[in-house]
């Protein structure tokens, strides 16, 4: 049987695999590994829920939260917030962990639910684990007064706003900020936040009904956001995913800045503030080399990780580093968040274009992006991609004609069936080019295996 916790969580479509049963017996065996097993006596242990605004979450969060109240669990029900927004709270609450409902980025359909730890960190494998194989266990029953209560968390989202705005280096007055909440959970707080900081906003994306979520819109659909950001003339523009926990960017004239741009230029700004621990930023081995060459020029190292937040955050937590991330716009602020922080990124982005007086296009130009081809191989058995000599020399071939100007990155997804090709070139053509001879290798290498097992 594979393993029902993800990469993020349990993640899958509502009413599929991600039933109201399933919910209630997660929330269950929770209650026994993150709360009973580590209560420390002080009264019944205590959890924060929230969710994004999607249909299903209405009767996954019910089931939740009926699962943990009735195993002894005193409920703090957050509403519709943030995945950053959850985590924090249970820090600032001191709470035994946090419940997340959301399946981020994905389409309306899908859910997901994802637990967070005392001090709002995300779980390791073991105990992620050990709630999965407490599923098919008996689960508490405690009667009377032992039973868990569920009160509404009043002030959520007004404690993680006070807690964004205590992070800025400097107020933004002057800018005029365009933000696509993407129909999701951000719908609320990030345009607040960034009118309280002085900007002005315009908001799109921002009307959820349930279904809507990152429909066309959002940090996957970036065209409505360039669009009106230079409609409006405004200095930038800030774009969310369905639970707010990634930022893309665009500049004033509708160009996109990406999870690489932006972390180069809030690692400079870091470093040139003394704030960055060790002169170094966390990524992953996606990002893109020219992310490498712009920070070793200004003497930041940069620390590669596999693919993933959470090799991110466990390169951070262990080195004690202070800012990571991702291409796709998860970074983290390990000062300010225990997690990628979507809203928390665009503030601090935009903070830079008001500190420096210079507009984020011209900020972005800190690192020249390489030409980047990526090819999703599909049909093939990726567990070989490692292991066959057809593919290693083809891609030893692709790093002799590449040289020091490129590189190859070749890997089985660990959220799809497919194997990731990627090439890093001096030019496109050669990207294109490159990445197409080594893609149909793999194609013709890895299916023929298939075939013969």
């Amino acid at each position: 049987m594979s393993r029902l916790f993800g990469t993020d969580g349990v993640r899958g479509l509502a009413n599929g695999l991600l039933t109201a049963e399933l919910a209630m017996q997660l929330a269950q065996a929770a209650a026994v590994v993150l709360g009973h097993d580590r209560n420390t006596g002080q009264g019944r242990p205590r959890a924060v829920v929230a969710r994004d605004p999607r249909a299903s979450g209405e009767f996954i969060a019910a089931a939740v939260e009926a699962g943990l109240s009735s195993s002894g669990i005193d409920v703090y029900d957050a509403g519709v917030l943030p995945t950053p927004a959850a985590a924090y709270l249970v820090a600032d609450l001191n709470a035994d962990f946090g419940v997340m409902i959301s399946a981020s980025h994905n389409p309306a359909p899908d859910n997901g639910i994802k637990f967070f730890a005392r001090g709002g960190q995300k779980l390791p494998d073991e105990v992620e684990d050990a709630i999965e194989a407490r599923l098919g266990e008996e689960p508490l029953r405690p009667v009377g007064a032992d039973v868990g209560r569920i009160q509404r968390f009043s002030d959520a989202e007004d404690r993680y706003i006070v807690h964004l705005l205590g992070t800025l280096p400097h107020r933004l007055e002057g800018l005029k900020v365009v933000v696509d909440c993407a129909h999701g959970a951000a719908s609320g707080c990030s345009p607040e936040v960034f009118k309280t900081a002085g900007a002005e906003v315009i908001t799109i994306g921002a009307e959820p009904d349930g279904i809507n979520i990152n429909d066309g819109v959002g940090s996957t659909h970036l065209s409505p956001l360039k669009a009106a950001v230079v409609a409006h003339g405004a200095d930038l523009g800030i774009a969310h995913d369905g639970d707010a926990d990634r930022c893309l960017a665009v500049d004033h004239e509708g160009t996109e800045v990406d999870g690489d741009q932006i972390m180069a230029i809030l690692a400079l700004a870091l470093k040139d503030a003394g704030k960055l621990k060790d002169d170094v930023l966390v990524a992953t081995v996606m990002s893109n080399l020219g992310l490498k060459l712009a920070l070793r020029g200004a003497g930041i190292e940069l620390k590669e990780t596999g693919v993933g937040d959470r090799y991110v955050l466990e390169a951070m937590r262990d080195g004690g580093f202070s800012l990571g991330g991702e291409q796709s716009g998860h970074v983290i602020f390990a000062d300010h968040a225990t997690t990628g922080d979507g809203v928390l990124t665009g503030l601090q982005l935009a903070a830079q274009v008001a500190l420096t007086g210079r507009p984020l296009k011209e900020l972005a130009t800190v690192m020249t992006k390489l030409p980047q081809v990526l090819i999703n191989v599909r049909d093939v058995d990726r567990s070989r991609v490692n292991g066959d000599t057809a593919v290693a020399a083809a891609v030893e071939a692709a790093e002799a004609t590449l040289g020091d100007t490129g590189r190859v990155l070749l890997r089985p997804s660990g959220t799809e069936p497919v194997v990731r090709v990627m090439v890093e070139a001096g030019d496109h053509e050669t990207a294109e080019r490159v990445a197409g001879e080594l893609a149909e290798v793999v194609r013709t290498e890895l299916a023929l295996a298939l075939a013969g097992d």
